[in-house]
């Protein structure tokens, strides 16, 4: 549906001579609509007839008539309508344009379309235009709907002129935009201070960094020399408790050998043991 309704939009803005959107459309006595290039070069063709018709339904005309200049034009581009986050001109109906300028006496936006005569006539010539604005109200003074042009720092907060010769007289005030460029020059100032800050901070972060890995790579060696210590306390209770069963078990064998020792060197009385216990 919605690619139909494209084309419907763009046959309707389309001349059908050259087949393209319309260029300086015209209209003829039947209400159809041409560029005024194709139209003229058309009916230059029948000036010998002096017969002239509409090219869509063959209506003729005679004698030659005026062209007539039409409102209508070309849709424009999908990327001209405001958006959600654009401003939208205020003067259009239906589908709003975007607004190229915004007007703090008016309090409105416009398109390029609807700005003209805030530059063509001579009553707007005062005017200020600024870049387009969804916030004009908050530039309106509440109690006398005129432009805050002063800004009160006794108050801290931005007057008309009316309220400056009322109840802020006296007060210690500068022009909106004097304080509007003091701001940002702080605001400046304040921005470098905390760039700086943030760089001291950075600094700091990276030096303890440093300093962990320092204490880790301390603390990884001091665990090394601990396991090679354990390691040879180790070793040294396994060869001492090797020895003494070595020393054990040489012991046990000592007994029956010297017993064996004893016999075999004393045959005689092993012998007179043997007779005597027959």
């Amino acid at each position: 549906m919605a690619q139909k309704g494209v084309q419907l939009d763009r046959e309707a803005f389309s001349c059908s001579i050259c087949l393209d959107l319309l260029k300086d459309p015209v209209t003829v006595p039947c209400g159809h609509s041409y560029c005024m290039n194709c139209i003229k070069s058309h009916w230059d063709k029948e000036d010998e007839k002096t017969i002239y018709s509409c090219p869509q339904c063959r209506q003729t005309f005679t004698p030659r008539p005026e062209l007539k200049k039409t409102g209508l034009q070309a849709a424009p581009a999908d990327h001209c309508y405001a958006g959600s986050e654009d401003v939208a001109c205020d003067v259009c109906t239906g589908r709003k344009l975007k607004a190229c300028k915004s007007c703090l006496q008016c309090l409105a936006s416009y398109c390029e379309k609807h700005l003209q005569p805030h530059l063509e006539l001579p009553v707007f010539k005062k005017h200020k235009l600024v870049e387009p604005s969804k916030k004009l109200q908050e530039n309106v003074c509440s109690r006398h709907n005129e432009e805050m042009k002063v800004f009160c720092r006794t108050d801290q907060q931005s007057i008309c002129l009316l309220c400056l010769m009322d109840e802020h007289k006296g007060h210690d005030t500068v022009s909106a935009a004097a304080e509007r460029s003091e701001k940002q020059r702080e605001l400046g100032v304040s921005r470098q201070n905390i760039q700086q800050r943030i760089q001291d901070r950075e600094k700091d972060v990276k030096l303890l960094q440093q300093e962990v890995e320092a204490i880790n790579a301390e603390h990884c060696s001091y665990k090394t020399d601990t396991s090679l210590q354990s390691q040879q306390d180790r070793l040294r209770a396994t060869f001492v408790f090797s020895s003494n069963e070595s020393s054990s078990a040489l012991g046990n064998l000592h007994w029956p050998l010297s017993r064996a020792g004893w016999c075999s060197n004393a045959q005689g009385p092993s012998a007179n043991c043997n007779t005597e216990k027959i």
